[in-house]
């Protein structure tokens, strides 16, 4: 007598788009990394803040010794005064007939030397001292009190509070050329065991001499955790049509083992069932994902898995998608 023909529940395999992702690597940084110095030469008297420390606006950062920068005030003070008290003998002379307007005009233009002279010496003062002018934090201590610098040499680095914190990091450009400004990111920070929501905010407009790479920023939340040089992986979804995955029903799928498994692919014209070997990704409460072995449209059997064999005819009963 024939075996009876088994009935066989079979589904057809779907797919869905998902947003293609950049996955990569970076730093955590405070986005605006001022370096700080004097604007005059001197010898250091003074250094208030170490590495970490928190600053607060207008604090006291550190300072020069004003003994020569005061002496330069006094003297160009008096230059000040002397000429000033030349060009006003000048043009009571003057006006008595007793010398000629080039005499005028040249205590006028020692006067004006001389202020600017005071204005100079004024400025070098007031820039005896760095003090901080927002909140921050300081990043570096490139000096210690007691050394003599020149006059623009890098004494401290702040991190600066109001541009906040970002992730820095490398892409090759033909990552960076599938970003845009705005564009969502999910960072995680293995050392804080958290994922923070970011976005993309700056993308860098010109490649790296070295590397060839492109520094990319995404922008973190205000978190007390943050530390400048952690490392954290960052996922970015990239603008274009994304990637069609494949999805089956969890019941499709049997004897998985490293990202392999088989399923009975249907045949609904000719009845037959035929074994056929699938790579699989995640799987969910749902559906499975498909990365290799089938293409969109075809059917599998979803029932009876474990009484089919390769070739045997069925009786398909077709489910919804």
């Amino acid at each position: 007598m024939t075996p009876a023909v088994p009935q066989v529940r079979i589904a057809q395999v779907g797919g869905t788009t998902a947003p293609d992702a950049i996955i990569a690597s970076g730093t955590v940084a405070w986005r605006r990394e001022t370096s700080l110095g004097f604007t005059t030469a001197g010898r250091i008297v003074t250094i208030a803040v170490n590495e970490g420390d928190s600053v607060r606006p207008r604090q006291l950062l550190a300072a020069l010794d004003t003994t020569t920068v005061a002496a330069s005030v006094s003297a160009a003070r008096a230059e000040r005064e002397r000429a000033a008290a030349e060009y006003a003998r000048s043009v009571k002379l003057f006006e008595q007939g007793w010398v000629t307007r080039p005499r005028v005009d040249t205590a006028r233009a020692t006067l004006a030397s001389s202020e600017a002279n005071l204005r100079s010496a004024g400025f070098q003062s007031r820039n005896a001292a760095i003090v901080s002018q927002g909140a921050g934090v300081v990043l570096a201590r490139l000096t210690d009190p007691g050394q003599v610098i020149a006059a623009g040499t890098p004494v401290l680095i702040v991190g600066e509070a109001s541009g906040g914190r970002v992730l820095r990091l490398p892409l090759a450009d033909r990552d960076a050329a599938r970003l845009r400004v705005g564009a969502p990111a999910t960072v995680r920070l293995s050392a804080l065991g958290v994922e923070l929501a970011g976005a993309v905010i700056e993308i860098g407009g010109k490649a790296d001499s070295t590397t060839g790479t492109y520094v990319v920023e995404i922008g973190l939340p205000d978190d007390a955790r943050l530390r400048a040089g952690q490392i954290g992986t960052v996922s970015i979804i990239a603008s274009g049509l994304g990637t069609m995955s494949l999805l089956v029903p969890p019941a499709a799928i049997f004897a998985p083992r490293a990202g392999q498994a088989f399923v009975y692919v249907a045949d609904p014209v000719t009845k037959r069932v035929k074994l056929r070997r699938v790579s699989i990704g995640e799987a969910g409460d749902t559906a499975i994902r498909v990365t290799g072995g089938l293409r969109r449209g075809e059917w599998v059997a979803t029932s009876r898995i474990d009484r089919l064999a390769d070739g045997m005819v069925i009786a398909p009963l077709r489910a919804a998608k």
